[in-house]
């Protein structure tokens, strides 16, 4: 019988469409109890994410309130308000203290948990453990407004126990209001973000120092190899695509220099020229001022500088076979 031609061997578009749609269709039918609880997510996301998104086009309006919901109403700018915002007096010290704040809450907030589920590993008493986990873990569960105000009254110049031991011990001679002076306030704010998230984070962590197969530490305990070189041999290296996922997602989110945590615990305003970051410069003209405007376009202006970051950081990572996609 004659070959086919190559022609021939090849099946035609419309037909690699239909078996890719086909297998397409066989896979969620197979996993169809796992699709329908993946489906109300989907459509949360879709509702709540997604289609209020046509709301970033008043960044390029002027728009006023009282218009209602017909956006279409107000006048279009171009880049007017985008133009403010880098013009602003403002734009260099949100930038710089937004940056610091971030690099900080990164370099010491990331590996944090990463040590201490290294640490909690090495437990081998139960109970001590798991009293550990909890006492770390429950700060998590509670509201930036009860660990600010727990902040505030540790700090407090009357009866505050960090001003009370501090005089104990002879450090200082009176009581500092450290909530009112400027230098002390990055320390205050990064040691308050990992003491409350540090239990909770390592959490991911533990679950992939559990997935690591035990005999692998019993063939390095033969060799003689002591308990620093199975973590930096065995745990580190087994643990390492979690932890560049994690870090991808990190350096997506380096412009989030906080907004709960800043807003609380920076009242006083002696303090706006080291804790002024975007979000918060965003919520204080915005709803403060009125501009929503130009609230919206700095938002935007985050947000896309947020993706440029995420997706630099996930190309990198694909180089070394770990990355987000």
């Amino acid at each position: 019988m004659p070959k086919a031609t190559t022609e021939q061997q090849q099946p035609p578009v419309s037909r690699q469409l239909k078996a890719h749609n086909k297998s397409l269709l066989v896979r969620f039918l197979k996993q169809w109890d796992v699709q329908l609880m993946v489906i109300p997510g989907i459509i949360l996301i879709f509702i709540f994410s997604y289609l209020p998104m046509y709301g970033v086009l008043t960044g390029f309006m002027d728009y006023n309130l009282f218009t209602g919901s017909n956006i279409w109403e107000n006048p279009w700018v171009g880049f007017k308000h985008f133009e403010a915002f880098f013009n602003a007096p403002e734009f260099e010290r949100l930038i710089r203290n937004t940056i610091i704040i971030s690099l900080l809450k990164f370099c010491i907030g990331f590996p944090a948990p990463i040590i201490l589920a290294l640490m909690l590993n090495e437990v081998r008493h139960m109970f001590f453990k798991r009293i550990i986990q909890t006492i770390t873990y429950l700060p998590h569960f509670l509201s930036w407004v009860i660990v600010a105000g727990l902040t505030m009254a540790m700090l407090s110049t009357e009866n505050g126990s960090i001003n009370m031991i501090l005089q104990q011990v002879g450090a200082i001679d009176d009581p500092i209001n450290f909530l009112s002076l400027k230098e002390y306030f990055w320390s205050i704010l990064i040691s308050v973000n990992v003491w409350k998230e540090i239990g909770f984070s390592s959490i991911v962590y533990l679950a992939a120092i559990a997935s690591i197969d035990p005999h692998l530490y019993e063939a390095a305990d033969i060799d003689g190899a002591s308990k620093f070189k199975q973590i930096y041999l065995i745990t580190l290296p087994s643990i390492i695509p979690v932890v560049v996922i994690f870090m991808i997602l990190a350096i997506g989110n380096l412009l989030n220099a906080g907004f709960e945590d800043i807003l609380l615990l920076a009242t006083n305003p002696v303090l706006r020229p080291v804790s002024d970051v975007i979000d918060t410069y965003v919520y204080r003209v915005g709803l403060g001022t009125h501009r929503y405007s130009y609230a919206v376009a700095i938002g935007l202006f985050k947000a896309i500088i947020s993706i440029g970051m995420l997706t630099i950081a996930n190309y990198v990572a694909r180089r070394s076979g770990n990355s987000l996609w």
